[in-house]
């Protein structure tokens, strides 16, 4: 978008004269900004103000809006060069809050848009600067030097009559400062109008929320039967650890109570948003609703549960009625445009009662067309492509969601106006040409008039937005793609900021709700960004010889990064580093794949072979970007962390204004820019022996590590050059990738999950991100059974083989060998969900765990001379039948100890007085509920001589040395 709002740029043309002249001199018009944010922040803050503070604030700005204009309306009138010498501005006044501000209508100048006619049919541009002519004399500069205007002698722009200076009708300075600040009294007016306008208009819709009888139902808990209507697109929600659980998946769904119904009989009818959360075992609504098939098992009737269902849920479309029973509860935050969250419960079962509208079945039957033409495509582009084209994320993985994030890529993810932008581009054809005899692109093709072409944008766009759902932020896109249209269309830059303008204001009165979305400040930002800073710092960078196209892409980047980057940070806590180079690389795609994708989308429903021939070529760019966000996501310099509030993000702003000062100096320099384009590089790479020696992590020759992943356990086993044994991988996958990233691991022999509680399987992806992982190794204890079939899954989507671990099995793999110690075989037991081999087992007595913990792996290893001692989460029963085991012999003196259940009070002592480690070391979460680890099982562990670390303090720890009592052992902190 950024090369076309440049390309749309006035150029100099020879005027009638023969002069010439750009019409890009004077300065911006910025007089819709301060009405267009006052009504922003009005109704950010009224939305959920007491009705009387909201009505006062209305009743005042009304007035004093009203009262301005009254008092601004003008007694006499201002000069307009007009033959006898008087002056007037031929207009009644001041006639409206955007307009009624100009220098001069008939034989007057004119100072806004670049050109205007003046007396007698000729024209003027600028009054400021090059040549006009008027009334058959040359005016030059219109300030400087002496003119004349009708036979009167003009200097600096006074008109010299009987020897004194008249500006603007009025006398000296007084005048000067009249016609400087004119504008001041319409500009307060409008604002004072404007903010009046939000405030009603943000009571109105906080009243809809707060209004009925579902806010005070769901205070009560109360379990009620209501008709609700989708609103919106269902979706999953986030997987989350707490304690050793995940978190149960749920179907999340934006609705509208319209009738509800307590367990007495009483009936309400009502229009309340709420957030419906279907759990898994809510089988699928009965009825017919013309659905948005999507990817999953299809249902197989009413009753069914799981996946099926959960797919019957995912395509609901919007507008669809249901009738559901459920509990109703307060909504868990405040100011957010949902009265109450319903859980949707089995019984009654949910039905229902009418479909979606004709357009959204349309529209249904599009997207699910799409995501069928895309069904052959590699797995990153058939889930990538359907979010370019019309938003539908639902084939997004958590790992390619997390990429996108880490390169602020997540834009591509969402309906933008850049989607608009390209359609109608292709439409009109090269910026600044579309109202030109020689105007390009497929409607001169197809032999479509400038007003034909300009309807066929208009259903173009409406067709936009009825596919990709006309929820705000819908129309959020399509307001902010005009835009964009302006600049392709129209070539004048200097009206694209009062049209943004326009639009921001619209629609904050149109839905107040989204003065406090982030995802609309972020959509405003980025379009002033291309609009007002990146045109004038791409004429930079050409001025210094960088390729036009080039500099075009770069400003642009550049500019949406430095405006978004501080709200950003306020969202993610992180400032990605590698964003701009990784947009630059994007951006090339964006385009042919949208394009591509918007052909198989109308082609689907026709003839679905010839759609899946452009969602073939479409997959290529699809998945270039795909790439390009895994590759940036995958270096370990890819972010920092970055405090996650506003005073962090106002810290973030200051600093990058100082960059961009420093910049403009340095691009003086082409040496210390090299040297500068090193440093970055050398930054987000961070080569291991760089980051080495600068940081000291980790330390040479370390041979176990344990990493800070919060609530959970997952530690690393040195096992040659960048190979390593993972034990457990947390519950985050982003928090053991990087930990794995800093240690240098790119290739893991085996990975051993010592259980199946969430905080040591759900952080798998991250461990399996970017490294090749030869095999896994598990538990044969299969619970909980939903986290045992997430590893199953996980590993059969990258044919990694599993194997279960049994005592007495013992491997070696470069420095390393170790035993594993627990479990024993066992007697009847959970089966896994997948093939796993087991080893023979050893002579012995079968254990019975009491539940997951008990059924660790448990491992005695060998490095260097060192003796380290895993037990995973073994509490005392386990831990006391390990003792009473023949692998007891081999426990004594141990040199490193990973304690047991994140060092909970749950130990046995006596296996703490046999191991009588030198050093121990515990993996808990900073401020964790469960209190770990105990004081009790520190003071034991202290009381026995070994020294102890806790990641909740000391952060990620590595174990260096050689073993024995007279060996030296040193534990290094990365804090």
């Amino acid at each position: 978008m950024s090369r076309g709002l440049d390309e749309a740029a006035p150029r100099a043309e020879p005027e009638r004269g023969g002069t010439a002249s750009t019409g890009r001199t004077g300065p911006m018009d910025l007089r819709l900004v301060p009405p267009a944010l006052a009504a922003w922040g009005t109704a950010a803050v009224t939305l959920d103000a007491p009705v009387a503070w909201t009505a006062g604030t209305a009743v005042v700005c009304l007035v004093g809006g009203i009262l301005l204009l009254a008092v601004g309306r003008p007694g006499r009138s201002e000069w307009t060069g007009r033959s006898a010498g008087t002056a007037s501005t031929g207009s009644t006044g001041w006639t409206g809050w955007a307009g009624r501000m100009r220098q001069a209508e008939t034989g007057g100048q004119a100072e806004r848009g670049g050109q205007a006619a003046g007396k007698g049919g000729q024209v003027v541009r600028d009054g400021r600067g090059g040549q006009a002519l008027r009334d058959g004399q040359a005016v030059r500069d219109g300030r400087g030097g002496q003119v004349v205007r009708d036979g009167q002698a003009v200097r600096d722009g006074q008109v010299v009559r009987g020897g004194q200076a008249v500006r603007d009708g009025r006398t000296g300075r007084a005048g000067w400062v009249h016609g400087r600040f004119r504008w001041a009294p319409a500009t307060v007016a409008a604002m004072l109008l404007c903010t009046a306008a939000a405030a009603v208009s943000a009571g109105l819709h906080g009243a809809d929320v707060r209004r009925g009888p579902v806010p005070e139902l769901a205070r009560r808990f109360t379990t009620v039967t209501a008709e609700v209507e989708v609103s919106g697109d269902p979706w999953l929600s986030r997987p989350r650890v707490r304690g050793d659980h995940a978190a149960p998946v749920a179907v999340l769904v934006r609705a509208e109570v319209r009738n509800v119904e307590e367990a007495d009989g009483r009936r309400a009818r009502t229009r309340t948003p709420v957030l419906m959360i279907v759990d898994a075992d809510v089988p699928a609504p009965e009825g017919d609703a013309g659905q948005d098939r999507r990817p999953g098992p299809s249902p197989a009737g009413a009753a069914q549960r799981g996946p099926g269902g959960r797919a019957a849920w995912l395509g609901l479309l919007p507008s669809t009625r249901l009738r559901v029973g459920g509990r109703l509860a307060p909504a868990s935050t405040g100011g957010e445009r949902t009265a109450a969250v319903l859980r949707v419960r089995g019984r009654p079962g949910p039905r229902i009662v009418a479909g979606p509208s004709g357009p959204q079945r349309l529209a249904g039957r599009l997207r699910a067309g799409l995501r069928e033409a895309t069904d052959d495509l590699p797995e990153d582009a058939r889930a990538l492509l359907p979010g370019l084209v019309v938003g539908d994320t639902s084939r997004i993985t958590p790992e390619l969601d997390h990429a996108f994030e880490e390169t602020d890529l997540a834009h591509t993810l969402a309906v933008s106006g850049s989607n608009l932008t390209v359609l109608l581009a292709l439409l009109i054809g090269p910026p600044g040409l579309a109202q030109r005899a020689e105007r390009r692109g497929l409607a001169p093709r197809l032999g479509l008039s400038l007003r034909v072409t300009a309807l066929v944008a208009g259903a173009l766009t409406l067709g936009f937005v009825i596919v990709c759902r006309p929820d705000p932020s819908v129309l959020r896109a399509a307001a902010c793609g005009t835009v964009a249209l302006l600049a392709l269309a129209t070539g004048r830059r200097r009206s694209l900021v009062p049209a943004l303008a326009t639009a921001v204001l619209l629609l904050v009165l149109y839905d107040p709700w989204l003065a406090r979305s982030y995802g609309f400040l972020l959509s405003v930002l980025a379009t002033g960004a291309l609009l007002v800073l990146a045109p004038g710092w791409s004429e930079a960078l050409r001025r210094r010889r960088v390729p036009p196209r080039l500099a075009e892409a770069l400003a642009a980047a550049a500019a949406a990064q430095a405006v978004c980057a501080p709200v950003v940070a306020v969202l993610s806590a992180r400032v990605s580093l590698v964003a701009v180079p990784c947009n630059l690389l994007a951006e090339v795609a964006v385009a042919p794949a949208t394009v591509l994708g918007f052909a198989a989308l109308a082609s689907a429903p026709v003839a679905m072979p010839v759609a899946k021939l452009p969602a073939w070529c479409a997959g290529w760019p699809a998945g270039w970007i795909a790439g390009v966000a895994r590759a940036g996501a995958g270096l370990p310099g890819a972010g920092v962390d970055w405090p996650g509030s506003w005073s962090g993000a106002l810290a973030l702003a200051a600093l990058t204004v100082a960059v961009v000062l420093a910049g403009r100096r340095l691009l003086r320099h082409p040496g210390w820019c090299g040297l500068l384009g090193v440093l970055v590089v050398l930054l987000v790479t961070r080569p291991a022996p760089l980051t080495r020696v600068i940081t000291g992590w980790p330390p040479p020759g370390w041979r176990f590590a344990m990493c800070d992943v919060g609530q959970g356990d997952a530690t690393v086993l040195a096992a040659g050059e960048g190979a390593g044994v993972v034990v457990d991988a947390g519950p985050d996958p982003a928090l053991v990738d990087d930990c794995l990233r800093r240690l240098g691991i790119t290739r893991v022999p085996l990975l051993v999950l010592t259980h199946f509680h969430a905080d040591h399987v759900a952080g798998l992806p991250g461990v399996l991100r970017g490294r090749s992982v030869a095999a896994i190794e598990t538990t044969g204890f299969a619970e909980p059974a939903d986290q045992a079939e997430f590893v199953r899954r996980q590993a059969a989507e990258r044919h990694i083989p599993v194997t279960t671990a049994v005592a007495g099995e013992e491997r070696r793999t470069g420095p390393l060998t170790w035993r594993v110690l627990w479990p024993p075989p066992q007697g009847p037991r959970p089966r896994l969900p997948f093939p796993a081999p087991v080893p023979p087992a050893p002579p012995g007595a079968f254990f019975e765990p009491e539940g997951p913990n008990d059924a660790s792996v448990a491992l005695l290893v060998r490095t260097a001379g060192l003796r380290l001692l895993l037990l995973g989460d073994l509490e005392p029963p386990a831990q006391q039948a390990l003792l009473r085991s023949p692998a007891a012999a081999d426990l004594a003196g141990v040199d490193v100890l990973k304690v047991a259940h994140h060092g909970s009070a749950y130990q046995d002592p006596q296996l703490i007085q046999l191991a009588a480690p030198r050093v121990a070391l515990v993996s808990a979460g900073a401020g964790n509920p469960y209190g770990h680890p105990a004081p009790a099982t520190v003071a034991a562990l202290r009381t026995g001589g070994a020294a102890v670390l806790r990641t909740d303090r000391d952060g990620a720890l590595a174990v260096t040395g050689t073993g024995g009592r007279n060996g030296e052992i040193q534990v290094t902190s990365e804090n």
